[in-house]
């Protein structure tokens, strides 16, 4: 392809219709990205942008081209809300072309394209102009409508169907509503996605990111096992040089997996940046609560922002477990006085814990099976089975 950077618009405009003309769909996606040379070419910012594509261009790639070029100026002006408005409008422009071209799906790289953008340049004007989520909630009604074209496409035969688009779509918004914290609106997409009948797998890149998020979805809605899975696969099959990526997986995967009972390697999390994990990891295998407590202190900004600061929180009840399992073999009795864990607690920095807590959290701690026993409150004991009183965490999965 000629070069788009030093271009007339005459000529970018020839590029684009020949592009759409042949069916092109990864040159078109190009020639109206926002990421591609074209944008910063100065040739493509005239004052009467409008007139002059409307001139020389056929229906329906002048509307497209007009935003896009308006959108482009836009962001070099840095008028973020105008470009959003432009890119928008672009968005819509191009979803009623794919809607109308039954029976071919060459274009969607162009709606992938198209989508992405809208996507940063929503991020980049809520930035600018903080509107508490409203551009990234009407950017996602935006992407919607392009997923309702693919999740319709009905008529047309599987290799030509639209509906392979549909997963691209989907990660899209599951982006923009996690970022905007609204979930529980990702619930339909993945029932749309989990009940589709393609008998050709999505993009494999795709299936990693859909699984990422699934994953992090099932995590907060306390699915531990699905999260489990899903990010299990979205960390193996992520390429072994995207350490960004590994990294921000493993941030939600390592918490899942101590919940479980698995506890990370020193050699992972340190490759990763991800050393705090290992104190926190040390902290919960010893029972030592004020370890636990200290790393949740020394990195909250850090667990507050990635959303994981109540699961790790959870991982108390592990570090409960295991300081109770060393009282146990400390007594070498299977009756051990509530005063014993009592003593223990407050020697963990628990120094207000009363009876009537410690009896508390070890009814917990019997209720989802982590201690078999029972607690006699006569004798105030409690009596733990003869054979496998603590059960491994991981047989509880």
């Amino acid at each position: 392809m000629s070069n788009t950077g030093t271009c007339t618009l005459n000529q970018y405009i020839q590029f684009v219709e020949r592009a759409f003309r042949t069916g092109q769909g990864t040159v078109l996606s190009r020639l109206l990205s926002l990421r591609d040379d074209h944008v910063g070419n100065r040739s493509l910012r005239s004052s009467d942008i409008a007139t002059l594509v409307e001139g020389n261009c056929v229906e329906p790639l002048d509307e497209i081209i007009i935003a896009h070029l308006l959108c482009a100026k836009a962001l070099c002006l840095k008028d973020y809300e105008e470009a959003y408005e432009r890119q928008s409008s672009c968005v819509a422009s191009v979803v009623r072309l794919i809607q109308a071209q039954q029976g071919e799906n060459w274009n969607l790289p162009l709606l992938y394209t198209v989508s992405l953008d809208l996507r940063l340049v929503a991020q980049k004007a809520e930035a600018t102009y903080p509107s508490n989520g409203k551009i990234l909630e009407k950017a996602a009604d935006s992407l919607l409508a392009g997923f309702r074209v693919c999740v319709g496409d009905n008529r047309s035969s599987e290799p030509y169907s639209k509906k392979i688009g549909m997963l691209n779509i989907v990660n899209q918004l599951l982006k923009v509503y996690f970022r905007i914290n609204k979930i529980h609106l990702c619930k339909p997409l993945i029932r749309a996605i989990d009940s589709t009948n393609l008998k050709e797998p999505f993009p494999l890149a795709q299936r990693i990111t859909y699984r990422y998020f699934v994953g992090r979805k099932a995590m907060f809605d306390s699915d531990y096992h699905s999260a489990d899975e899903f990010l299990t696969f979205a960390f193996q099959n992520c390429h072994r040089h995207s350490f960004k990526n590994k990294r921000q997986i493993l941030t939600y995967l390592v918490p899942v997996k101590m919940l479980l009972g698995f506890m990370p390697t020193k050699k992972v999390l340190y490759k990763y940046d991800l050393a705090l994990f290992w104190d926190l990891a040390c902290a919960v295998k010893n029972g030592n609560l004020r370890g636990i407590d200290q790393v949740m202190e020394d990195y909250e900004s850090f667990f507050i922002q990635a959303g994981i600061y109540l699961i790790v929180e959870k991982l108390k009840i592990s570090a409960y477990r295991n300081l109770f399992k060393k009282v146990y073999l400390a007594e070498n009795s299977h009756q051990i006085d509530i005063a014993s864990f009592q003593a223990a607690l407050q020697i963990m920095g628990h120094d207000d814990v009363d009876a009537a807590e410690t009896q508390c959290i070890v009814a917990n701690l019997i209720y989802d099976g982590k201690i078999k026993g029972y607690i006699s409150y006569q004798h105030q004991k409690v009596v733990v089975s003869k054979q496998n009183a603590f059960p491994p965490l991981t047989s509880l999965c």
